[in-house]
């Protein structure tokens, strides 16, 4: 992307000009590293091994592109440098997250889609640190991203400095967690890369593979994601396994136990962006009350939310699982019953599911109880 400046004449500085580009993503709530467009053999190697063992589900995207997700550059031409970006997301709200995980009466949405999408705010702050960059020296070639091409965002965070990746794939930083997105710009600019991060600060921890509620943590550093919970109720399309929805609780867009269960998240930062403040008191609306909203009322409170991607049907499908991994009561009951009529055979499909969950708890109940007073 260009605007028709005109190409200053003195040549810059790179060095000074690197420092001030620091100062600038500081101003946009960024915090940003520089790396060559390079990707480091080992990180090829691992996704090599990830797609061969099928461990991408049907996330077809991940086979397409190959080439240039492993090589920058056939995203642009002329790439010299790739400047790397996170941007914390957690909010005040986020620190309820443990509560509502366990009480099955409430919807669990993973923290960082409480608030406003954010690809569109990460990509307005890439997009005004260039604008920044050529108001200083000209025009040059420039490209952002933030989820919108093949990128190894992991990867090249990791080169550039910003953190580690963990035995949960996510990128940690010492000091602020995995509470965070990424973002990249892809430049021609001569700009020196920052020394990468070389050593992984898990340690002896496996939290992450032990809390996960679905072992979809395979092994250090390799996710199923046929498992996960992320995977499921976002890109997923269809009918969820059987074997898996007992396990997905009440979580209903997504999933936070490994970076909950991390020990660096401690240190997670508070965001400054009010973007990324909760909307409709989405951390803590029960299920009825959201099995209840309406086509209509889920587009209306999901409008510029990440969540209004998955659509209504997904989400209901979402929904009728957790509402079976709930307590019995003639609400939930009700609930369910009444929406059979007019649900897609999809929705039918876990509707009928978390009936017969209830079924099976009520039976196991009057066992519980013949067994008392005979």
């Amino acid at each position: 992307m260009n605007t028709p400046l005109q190409i200053k004449t003195d040549a810059p500085d790179y060095n000074a000009l690197t420092q001030q580009i620091r100062l600038w993503a500081e101003e946009l709530a960024l915090t940003v590293g520089f790396t060559s467009p390079t990707i480091a053999a080992h990180h090829r190697q691992r996704l090599s091994a990830w797609l061969a063992a099928g461990y991408h589900g049907d996330m077809d995207f991940f086979e397409r592109n190959q080439a240039a997700r492993t090589d920058p550059r056939q995203l642009q031409e002329n790439t010299l440098c790739i400047i790397s970006a996170r941007l914390n997301y957690w909010d005040e709200q986020s620190s309820n997250a443990q509560s509502i995980l366990t009480n099955p009466n409430i919807g669990y949405i993973s923290r960082y889609a409480l608030g406003r999408d954010y690809h569109k705010v990460l990509r307005q702050k890439l997009k005004q640190l260039c604008l920044n960059i050529e108001a200083e020296i000209g025009s040059f070639i420039w490209r952002p991203f933030t989820d919108s091409a093949p990128i190894m965002e992991h990867a090249l965070a990791e080169q550039a400095g910003l953190g580690f990746i963990g035995k949960n794939t996510l990128l940690i930083h010492p000091q602020a967690g995995s509470t965070f997105f990424l973002g990249e710009v892809i430049c021609n600019l001569p700009l020196a890369s920052d020394p990468a991060t070389e050593k992984c600060g898990c340690g002896p921890c496996n939290n992450c593979l032990t809390d996960c509620p679905t072992g979809a943590i395979v092994a250090p550093f390799t996710v199923d994601a046929r498992r996960c919970i992320s995977y499921l109720t976002i890109e997923h399309e269809g009918s969820i396994d059987e074997s898996l929805r007992p396990l997905m609780g009440n979580r209903i867009y997504g999933c936070d136990d490994c970076q909950l269960t991390c020990p660096w998240n401690k240190f997670s930062q508070t965001t400054i962006t009010a973007d990324f403040s909760t909307r409709h008191q989405l951390d803590q609306q029960p299920l009825l009350t959201l099995w209840h909203w309406s086509e209509q009322d889920f587009l209306s409170k999901t409008e510029g939310s990440p969540i209004r991607r998955i659509g209504y049907e997904k989400w209901r499908r979402n929904l009728a699982i957790a509402l079976g991994n709930a307590p019995s009561s003639t609400e939930v009951l009700q609930g369910l019953e009444n929406a059979i009529l007019n649900a897609s055979d999809l929705v039918k499909e876990h509707i009928l599911w978390a009936l017969a969950q209830h079924k099976n708890k009520t039976n196991q109940q009057a066992v519980h109880v013949r067994r008392y007073f005979l």
